[in-house]
């Protein structure tokens, strides 16, 4: 081969490698791979894939389900302020004294209610409707409450601007849950002195309620009771700290 085809070879094999270095940074910008699926990724992506590896997948969150949902739900979208802090690991201030909850601790919880899909859950708590649209994700329906009147208003708004249309927000308070409906499962998202005698009456046979559970000296324990034919059982999860529930828990 002459000098001068050589020096053409080596500068076509030259600009098509770093052309396709280019493309393929590109792409690793805008596209994220599952399996043989392309998905489109938006700035808050990666920050959600970062958070469920080392945030969840560390501290023992094993249910695929639950870290699918986290992964998918765009937590940015549930902030009032603070943006910039969706992701990071801890609770944040979402105004009225309120906050939302440490994605692990989110992740937790609704873990351990150990659903398969078919439920119909009752939170009571819907802050800006967060830990509602990761529900929303995993069960069949979702009805939450919020005492905080602006606060239900966002959560409404919030959850409908996502497209999370199996959640009904309700502004009230949720001690007394829904009258005539059954659950399979319960969430409240505030610290109670006791567990709330109605939604023990709604919750379905074999079904479970978590919430913090607190004592007069201040702790608050994360507990999960189960609904038996023979009454009701508590487990103790981990200590927890969280805003107090207000409304007629605080009688």
């Amino acid at each position: 081969m002459k000098t001068w085809g050589k020096k053409f070879f080596a500068l076509f094999f030259f600009v098509v490698v770093v052309g396709g270095v280019f493309l393929l940074s590109s792409v690793e910008d805008d596209v994220v791979f599952e399996g043989d699926d392309v998905v489109e990724v938006d700035e808050y992506t990666m920050k959600r894939f970062d958070m469920v590896e080392s945030q969840l997948r560390q501290r023992n969150i094993v249910d695929e389900r639950v870290l699918k949902a986290l992964e998918t739900v765009p937590r940015h979208l549930f902030m009032p302020h603070s943006k910039h802090l969706a992701y990071e690991d801890h609770p944040v201030p979402i105004g009225y004294s309120q906050t939302i909850s440490q994605p692990y601790i989110v992740a937790l919880m609704i873990q351990e209610l150990e659903l398969s899909g078919d439920e119909v859950v009752l939170e009571v708590g819907a802050g800006s409707g967060y830990n509602a649209a990761v529900l929303s994700e995993i069960v069949k329906e979702v009805h939450t409450f919020e005492i905080i009147a602006e606060l239900a208003v966002w959560a409404d708004e919030a959850l409908k601007g996502a497209g999370y249309d199996n959640v009904q927000v309700v502004h009230g308070d949720g001690y007394y849950g829904v009258e005539g409906m059954e659950f399979d499962a319960i969430i409240i998202t505030a610290a109670a002195n006791h567990v709330p005698p109605p939604l023990i009456k709604q919750l379905k046979m074999g079904g479970k309620l978590i919430l913090p559970l607190s004592t007069p000296a201040g702790f608050q324990a994360l507990t999960v009771i189960t609904k038996t034919p023979d009454g009701v059982s508590s487990k103790v999860i981990t200590g927890v700290r969280f805003v107090p529930m207000t409304g007629k828990a605080m009688e």
